[in-house]
């Protein structure tokens, strides 16, 4: 954005070589209320444009030494987005031309006249200026979308980000809840990033993936010798968050001993390891999150109600990608650009049809599922463009029921479920030539499942193998079960 006076239309630089002709423009363009810095050659021209900002240089294009094409240049390498426009004489066109193709915005052919000149400067500043209002919207837009690895454009996501920049300015507890895959760590550390914490550490503790018996000494520390193995000093979590922010997921794996001890901690803000009669205070903020509905933990009596209410100051939920399906393709775009430069390939685009089918799946492992979709299409990508062939076969194979592969068309009327599942596992076997395992990793379902699928419509392995008419007792040699 360039930096003219706020009272006057903009801040100009002029340069040629003749005093009359310099102190005439000087004249139009300051009573017009432009602000205008004078030079008398290219040389004096870059010495004020290094000291100075400016909305646009206006020269002449014949002066000695440097002339106006060479001075365009050399400006334009010291502020790339400098509108130049150029005077020539009546009759060079070949010169005008030439200047447009390096850069210049605009020229005038002497003589102009007045009005002529205020137009072309008046046009080209405008159209700078609406260019630098493009690109600030385009900050602005990809800002309000994104928010580090966050993205989304859907009003629950907003609503989310919205939270997101109210409580991180605060120290208040908060609950994220969602299903798995929705990004909820990713929301803990969009929080504590934009906090005044940000320069302390973030600790993020899985409460489910942590043995229960080592759960307390995770989150408390403990001495040297305080139970069988514990062969040194260990600091808790509480202790290595120190200043900055404990992220606790899983919470309503805690058990509920341990709950009382946590809340306990973060009332008191203090610790004690285990095997110490010392207390340490503590300043860590806890943000914490959970798939599962703490309010019937709490009827079941497997989560404290206390404890609930002191994590739940603030609560945020994430909406399942199902909900938000406006956001795929600004998700499908990011993830494509994040493994294309991991796996060094190409940038690839993806076609409509293969988009709206991503739309169209209900996505139950959510962002994560997709992530892992896109990152296995840009691996396998056979050509530029991602198109229905390269989607995993689980969605392919779906795609092409719906369109009616084999001739098996949905009529109008619709079609009995049982005659839908009938159909598509009979295409998997059909295209596995009856092997069973295969087309249980094609259909997404466990081998038992098909097995017994397979046995409740009646199929026979022979109408898919006719050069094999063994049945299903079992799995077949070299199948593996799963």
């Amino acid at each position: 954005m360039r930096t003219g006076s706020s009272r006057s239309r903009g801040r100009l630089l002029v340069v040629d070589d003749e005093g009359p002709q310099r102190l005439m423009l000087e004249s139009i363009l300051g009573r017009a209320g432009f602000e205008v810095v004078t030079a008398a050659d290219g040389q004096e021209a870059l010495g004020r444009l290094g000291n100075g900002s400016f909305d646009l240089l206006l020269t002449d294009q014949r002066m000695p030494a440097m002339d106006g094409l060479e001075l365009l240049e050399q400006a334009r390498r010291l502020d790339a987005d400098l509108p130049v426009v150029l005077m020539t004489a009546h009759g060079t066109v070949s010169t005008a031309v030439e200047a447009m193709k390096r850069g210049a915005a605009d020229y005038l052919t002497k003589p102009f006249e007045r009005d002529e000149l205020l137009l072309v400067i008046d046009k080209t500043i405008r159209q700078r200026r609406l260019e630098d209002e493009v690109v600030s919207l385009r900050g602005v837009l990809k800002a309000r979308y994104r928010l580090e690895n966050i993205i989304g454009q859907a009003r629950p996501m907003q609503q989310v980000f919205s939270l997101i920049e109210k409580v991180s300015c605060t120290d208040v507890p908060v609950l994220i809840t969602g299903e798995s895959g929705t990004g909820k760590e990713l929301v803990a550390r969009a929080i504590h990033q934009r906090s005044g914490r940000a320069a302390g550490p973030f600790v993020a503790l899985n409460c489910a993936a942590v043995p229960e018996s080592l759960l307390e000494s995770e989150f408390f520390g403990h001495e040297k010798g305080a139970f069988t193995g514990a062969l040194k000093t260990h600091e808790g979590r509480f202790e290595q968050a120190e200043g900055g922010t404990l992220f606790l997921d899983e919470i309503g794996a805690m058990r509920v001993d341990l709950q009382a001890k946590l809340l306990r901690a973060i009332q008191e803000r203090e610790v004690q390891r285990l095997g110490s009669s010392a207390t340490r205070r503590i300043d860590v903020r806890i943000l914490s999150a959970t798939g599962e509905e703490l309010e019937q933990a709490i009827r079941a009596r497997t989560f404290r109600e206390d404890l609930y209410y002191r994590l739940n100051v603030v609560p945020i939920a994430l909406p399942p990608l199902r909900e938000r399906t406006e956001d795929i393709p600004l998700l499908i775009d990011h993830f494509i650009s994040g493994a294309s430069e991991r796996f060094h390939r190409p940038a690839l685009n993806v076609l409509p049809e293969a988009i709206e089918v991503l739309q169209r799946h209900s996505w139950p492992g959510n962002v994560r599922e997709l992530e892992n979709c896109i990152e296995r299409m840009v691996v396998l990508a056979q050509g530029p463009k991602l198109s229905l062939a390269d989607l995993p076969p689980a969605l392919r194979l779906g795609t092409e029921a719906a369109a009616g592969i084999n001739g098996f068309n949905l009529p109008a009327q619709g079609v009995r479920l049982p005659e839908l599942e009938r159909h598509l596992i009979e295409e998997a076997l059909r295209r596995t030539r009856g092997n069973l395992a295969p087309a249980a990793r094609l259909l997404g379902i466990s081998y038992k499942t098909l097995q017994y699928r397979v046995r409740k419509h009646g199929l026979d392995r022979a109408e898919f193998d006719p050069e094999d008419s063994r049945g299903w007792p079992g799995p077949e040699a070299g199948e593996t079960a799963g």
